[in-house]
């Protein structure tokens, strides 16, 4: 496995005989860094951003901590035949849609102005899903797992997130041409089939993969790993130095996106801030953003003018990078997977990878937490489209890796 590797491995590692010491001078910084900026969307952004600021910190903490990996997860139900890491997700989405959908039924009715993730399916989504699986398994990291391990210090992933954001600028301009090609609207299965049909539906699919992935691994290993719900590494010190149990962090996540939909009104997303971060940063070099369809649409040409301090989805994203640096810093583990030379291969690696999945998250409607997580919660079929295209991209990552000096497993 890649040292810079999100990993559920960590997760199920044995525990350590010696505890880790914090970094003091990583947290102190952490907290500095997090106070000033958070001082900055006080003064400069509605309230509702400094508090979805704060989440994004707690649940980058629950990334870290939690060793939670969508990339590594898949890998390892490939190659090693090992279920944990799938099972933990499928434990997620339950989580996630037994919250969302009731939720979002009773919106109306309550006065809520909140909504879920639902989006077309189509060439764009099968395209960009597939374009996002593959590049996942070579950039080391999906979207949350890119912000995470930068945050924690991983000198690879800084570069696996510069082409991340490169390529969905590149996505943006294309994304249009893309959503005229064949395909389908939105289709909610809360409108179809009731929302407690929907739920029903879900669990029961997610039961039975969890089940299937599970028998799985036993079939291989002849047992099946408590990687879910082990217990903490260090007790109740885990919560602040690590080592989480993969439920902990499920639960954080779930009720997590939750709170974020009832605050923004909407789930949580991670990559349109990256589309958004390099449209800026073209503004600052004297292009003219307005050129291309897709940012005179109201919502990315409104985020285009306003401070990334404003828009919902930059403070989360700047708030789980703190939260995975502070994190890290509480695990005196800050910048670990960096202490080795990087091969210029594996560098090659991130380079494709970041610009699969910049270029297939702006076509599939985000990644594994705005597509996938957050449209399964929310029971819309496009997310279960993204992830099924997102995994079969992914195997043809797992081959390709060698190919940039990177394990299978």
């Amino acid at each position: 496995m890649s040292a810079t590797d999100v990993t559920i491995g960590a997760a199920t590692a044995a525990p350590q005989a010696v505890r880790p010491r914090a970094d003091r001078f990583v947290v102190s910084v952490s907290l500095l860094f997090a106070a000033l900026l958070g001082g900055l969307i006080w003064l400069e952004a509605p309230t509702d951003r400094l508090w979805l600021f704060l989440l994004g910190g707690v649940l980058g903490v629950a990334l870290y901590h939690g060793a939670f990996g969508f990339t590594a997860g898949w890998r390892k139900l490939v190659v090693e035949k090992r279920s944990g890491g799938m099972r933990a997700q499928l434990f997620l989405l339950a989580i996630a849609s037994a919250l969302f959908i009731p939720v979002l039924a009773i919106a109306p009715s309550q006065g809520l102005s909140i909504s879920g993730t639902v989006a077309p399916v189509g060439t764009s989504l099968l395209l960009g899903s597939f374009l996002f699986g593959f590049g996942m398994q070579l950039g080391g990291g999906c979207g949350s797992g890119t912000l995470f391990t930068v945050g924690a210090g991983n000198r690879r992933m800084l570069v696996t997130l510069l082409f991340f954001i490169i390529g969905s600028v590149i996505g943006t301009l294309h994304l249009p041409w893309w959503l005229a090609q064949p395909g389908f609207d939105p289709v909610n299965l809360s409108a179809v089939l009731s929302p407690w049909g929907a739920l029903l539906l879900q669990i029961l699919v997610l039961l039975g993969l969890a089940l299937w992935a599970a028998a799985h691994e036993r079939r291989h290993h002849g047992e099946v790993q408590k990687a879910v719900f082990r217990r903490a590494e260090y007790g109740w010190r885990s919560f602040f130095m690590g080592g989480w149990p993969l439920f902990w962090a499920a639960l954080v996540l779930a009720v997590g996106n939750l709170l974020t939909m009832l605050i923004a009104g909407y789930p949580w997303g991670i990559t349109f801030a990256f589309g958004l971060w390099g449209a800026k940063a073209l503004v600052g070099l004297g292009v003219d953003m307005s050129q291309f369809e897709f940012w005179t649409w109201d919502y990315p040409a409104l985020a285009l003018q306003d401070s990334v301090l404003v828009n919902v989805v930059s403070v989360m994203d700047f708030g789980l990078l703190l939260g995975a640096m502070l994190a890290a810093g509480l695990a005196g583990k800050f910048n670990a997977a960096s202490r080795n030379p990087l091969p210029w291969r594996s560098l090659l690696g991130a380079v494709v990878g970041g610009l699969a999945m910049g270029y297939g998250a702006r076509l599939a409607f985000g990644c594994n937490i705005g597509a996938m997580f957050s449209g399964i919660a929310s029971a819309s079929l496009h997310g279960w489209i993204w992830f099924g295209f997102a995994f079969l991209g992914s195997l043809l990552g797992i081959r390709a890796r060698p190919l940039f000096g990177m394990s299978r497993g």
